[in-house]
């Protein structure tokens, strides 16, 4: 049987179109490898949001080289946005890739798929197994695999609701990689809604690239329509979404949002900067006066819920008043969290023609943002020290195999230790726990795991407590 293999780059979207290229290659008869060594078909999901994601798309293709020089039958796909705006260019210095594709073009990348199939499974039955610990090159290559299926692998899930964006915020390359917007049916993506639950799903994400601007083509139902259908379906514990945009927050759309019961009580809103000069030159299409208006209609409707956001310094143009504006707004402690950036010149869209913000200053700038972020986001996870939290589990965690991850309603990490007799198969049938918060961090918190349940709904079990050996130094 062939093997695919696939990284990701990037955002859900990203995330959500490799799920629906593993489906595809699934169903085509391949199996999922856990590195890229052992792979047949080799994919690399790449994003070009940044240049930095843009740069490690490009080294992973000279890494995978590797690959097709020790097995030229191995074929390298490159999908994703970086693929839609480099395919020429990238045909030229990485010709050792097999197949280019790009963001629209994901059916083909399915059917392209099905038609290796056959001339690969026979290579395969006829290849010797072999270890993958006794080469170099899974050492050499590191990454993460993704699709691997795992117990907890099938506990969240995302829903494709929209592709492209409209608005073409003068920093952003989406539109021009992804297209314009293009909203799913509202019957798709229940259906897919449905699938996902069948198959084990406790949260379902709906993404997109503007999610909250989704419009049903059909009968022009909007975003809130959309969710509270969802939150009808049988077995829906949690919904979320992500990425919204401020403008979209409709007095309508969060009343109805507060309505759903199964809503995550966490609100992404983008803020990019406070500065009403800087938002006019990043065609954000809103003021600070009404962000901070969007803000008081989530907290009226959702007053529990944390607002989270995104922030870019060193836009071009940014003065020292400018930045200082937006570092004042975030003192404020209104962002439970945000995503900070220094701001990366995208080829192709307007900022990257202006005069730049020398590197200095804009890394000057982003240390001050964050520290004060830091400290806010810091107090906002200490707030949880001395409560128990509900958390789904999300794994292992990556630096301790002997503690586990999960994520709070609100999105916040938790990682606690084990408890006595763990075993992830049972736990996956029971991933609620009930989390005695200890010690807070700007990353998240840590604690005690002491209940487990079915569902979300469910009165939880106690669970063992790990032994401490207060001998042990």
């Amino acid at each position: 049987m062939p093997r695919i293999y696939i990284e990701t780059f990037g955002c859900q979207m990203n995330e959500a179109d490799s799920q629906y290229v593993v489906e595809r290659a699934l169903a085509s008869g391949y199996a999922i490898a856990v590195a890229p060594e052992e792979a047949n078909v080799v994919v690399l999901n790449t994003c070009t949001v940044r240049q930095n994601a843009q740069q490690r798309a490009y080294g992973r293709m000279n890494h995978f080289k590797a690959l097709k020089d020790a097995n030229p039958s191995v074929r390298l796909v490159v999908m994703g946005c970086l693929a839609e705006q480099d395919r020429d260019r990238m045909r030229g210095i990485a010709r050792h890739v097999d197949a280019i594709f790009g963001t629209k073009e994901l059916v083909q990348l399915g059917d392209q798929l099905a038609a290796w199939q056959p001339s690969l499974d026979e290579r395969s039955d006829s290849a010797p197994e072999s270890d993958a610990r006794d080469s170099m090159l899974g050492f050499a290559l590191g990454g993460t695999p993704d699709a691997v299926g795992g117990p907890f692998s099938q506990l969240r899930a995302f829903v494709t609701v929209q592709r492209g964006c409209s608005y073409y915020c003068t920093f952003c390359i989406v539109p021009h990689v992804r297209g314009r917007f293009d909203h799913r049916p509202a019957a798709a993506i229940l259906d897919e809604t449905r699938n996902r639950l069948a198959q084990g799903a406790r949260e379902i994400m709906l993404v997109g690239q503007t999610v909250n601007a989704w419009k049903d083509p059909a009968t022009g139902d909007d975003f809130g329509d959309l969710c509270t259908t969802a939150s009808r379906l049988e077995g829906l514990e949690r919904l979320t979404f992500i990425s919204p945009h401020p403008k979209d927050f409709t007095e309508k759309i969060v009343a109805d949002l507060a309505c759903v019961p199964q809503l995550n009580p966490r609100i992404h809103l983008p803020l990019q900067s406070a500065s009403d000069r800087l938002l006019r030159r990043m065609n954000r299409k809103y003021t600070l006066g009404q962000f901070r208006e969007k803000v008081e209609l989530i907290r009226r409707h959702l007053p529990d819920a944390a607002i989270t956001t995104d922030l870019i310094v060193g836009f071009p143009g940014e003065t020292d008043e400018d930045f200082e504006t937006t570092l004042a707004y975030v003192r404020t402690g209104v962002f439970a969290n945000a995503f900070t950036f220094v701001y990366s010149m995208r080829r192709g869209t307007p900022a990257a023609r202006w005069e730049q913000v020398p590197q200095a200053v804009a890394a000057a700038r982003f240390r001050r943002l964050l520290e004060a972020q830091n400290h806010v986001t810091r107090a906002y996870h200490a707030s949880k020290v001395g409560t128990t939290v509900r958390v789904l589990i999300a794994g292992q965690s990556k630096k301790d195999p002997e503690r586990l991850s999960g994520k709070t309603l609100d999105n916040v990490t938790v990682i606690a230790p084990k408890p006595p007799n763990y075993q992830a198969d049972a736990y996956a049938q029971t991933p609620w726990l009930d989390v005695a918060i200890e010690s807070a961090h700007v990353w998240g918190c840590m604690g005690t795991i002491v209940r487990r349940g079915a569902r979300l709904s469910d009165t939880a079990t106690p669970v063992a407590r790990p032994v401490v050996n207060l001998l042990a130094s």
